[in-house]
């Protein structure tokens, strides 16, 4: 039996092989929210505050015990014993072996991979990939999110990219640049706000002998960032950029570094001529900065402020 919520929440049926959907999204809701918490007790009221928020019924404790004996007839067409979701005075607790559960087992195998991601870095990139194929869309997709599944969607879509962020690491390590720049692009164009993919995306196109389109990377980020959060990119980034410029033998795959370096030398005089261009930009955006700062706070002193 495994219980998804990485995705539709389902319970999957592996003798059978099928998966049970709960119906209604009250009915996921509460399937949801047992699977998060599991081995622990979910008070009455918290599941009634999670299931139905504001519009609580008046007969909300009998509502939430026919969903429950619903609940527990699909864990048993599943092949679940009567044990494995338990009543108390106080509320229910939904008992898990491990594995079971598709969160659980991302959670194990992502920590795998890290653990020996500096040692191994191909075994950890198999299991970074294997964590992430456990996700078959939004966390708790189909669900009536209250305030509990809400924040855990917040931390399970952060883990999850923090995972792709491993996993391109491992694959920047083993160098193999040139076949993740497809994957890096289209994970930066859906987070363009997220620095650590920006600069795993600057690595690999630099690492290719696209240096122009490294700088072009940091030039749209920097961009966003201020048009966004009115902030400037941060301390790695600014690094990343720098390195980028000054042809860092950091940027070199570790243990080739012949082979890198051949692919980081200038491919002509025009990118020499970009790369001039940019720092003179850099420089005269830096100096409009300074300058409009000034200016605000001349026009503040004589406003009186």
């Amino acid at each position: 039996m495994q219980l998804r919520i990485l995705g539709p929440v389902d319970i999957y049926d592996d003798v059978r092989g099928r998966g049970l959907s709960p119906g209604g999204a009250k009915q996921r809701t509460l399937f949801a929210l047992l699977v998060v918490r599991a081995g622990r007790t979910t008070s009455l009221y918290r599941l009634i505050e999670e299931i139905w928020g504001e519009d609580t019924p008046q007969n909300a404790t009998n509502a939430l015990q026919a969903h429950v004996a619903r609940l527990r007839k699909m864990l048993a067409e599943a092949g679940a014993d009567g044990e494995r979701l338990c009543t108390d005075p106080t509320g229910y607790a939904l008992r898990l072996r491990p594995g079971e559960s598709d969160a659980e087992r991302f959670q194990r195998l992502s920590g795998t991979a890290r653990s020996v991601a500096g040692d191994q870095p191909e075994r950890a990139g198999e299991l970074f990939r294997e964590a992430l194929a456990l996700w078959r869309g939004t966390a708790f997709d189909g669900c009536a999110l209250g305030p509990v599944l809400t924040t855990e969607a917040g931390l399970l879509q952060e883990q999850r990219l923090c995972v792709q962020e491993g996993l391109y690491d491992t694959q920047l390590t083993l160098g193999r640049h040139g076949e993740l720049v497809g994957e890096l692009e289209e994970a930066s164009a859906a987070h363009p706000l997220r620095e650590r993919f920006q600069d795993q995306l600057m690595v690999a196109l630099y690492r290719c002998g696209r240096q122009s389109e490294a700088i072009g990377v940091y030039d749209r980020t920097r961009r966003a960032l201020l048009r966004e959060l009115g902030v400037e990119p941060g301390p790695a980034l600014r690094g990343r950029m720098q390195a980028v410029l000054n042809h860092s033998p950091a940027l070199m795959v570790p243990g080739r570094p012949a082979l890198v370096r051949a692919e980081a030398e200038p491919a002509s005089a025009h990118l020499t001529r970009e790369i001039d261009q940019l720092r003179t930009r850099m420089n005269s955006l830096v100096q409009q900065q300074e300058a409009l700062v000034r200016a605000v706070s001349q026009l503040s002193a004589a406003s009186g402020f």
